[in-house]
């Protein structure tokens, strides 16, 4: 996986499909609450006017000097749960997410969110 401190640096990559199709562009990683690794990141996805973020699984990406590459399809990518560009992740549309990739979801230390934003 990828060192946590460099999570900063990513925003604004491209994030590519295993065809190197581009998907959009990072916007933010976030980190399973578990282990503090990263687990999903959100896409800027849409056209002007209509930008959406959507989620996608970090498990298995590698990264290049111009783009992350994801081991997911833009169809798959496109159609995830996703937020508006200033809005965040609900905790109760977590389970949500890791459903749409077929992982599976649990929740954190007694309950507690499973992701966060970082």
């Amino acid at each position: 996986m990828f060192p946590a401190e460099n999570l900063r640096e990513w925003r604004g990559e491209n994030v590519v499909d295993p065809d190197g199709d581009k998907i959009g562009e990072l916007e933010a990683v976030y980190v399973d609450t578990i282990d503090d690794q990263p687990a999903f990141a959100t896409v800027r996805v849409g056209f002007i006017g209509r930008h959406r973020l959507v989620f996608v699984p970090l498990a298995g990406a590698t990264v290049s000097p111009k783009a992350v590459r994801v081991r997911y399809g833009k169809k798959l990518v496109g159609d995830a749960p996703s937020i508006g560009v200033d809005g965040e992740l609900e905790a109760g549309d977590e389970p949500a997410v890791f459903a749409h990739y077929g992982l599976p979801y649990q929740a954190g230390v007694s309950g507690a969110r499973r992701l966060a934003r970082r």
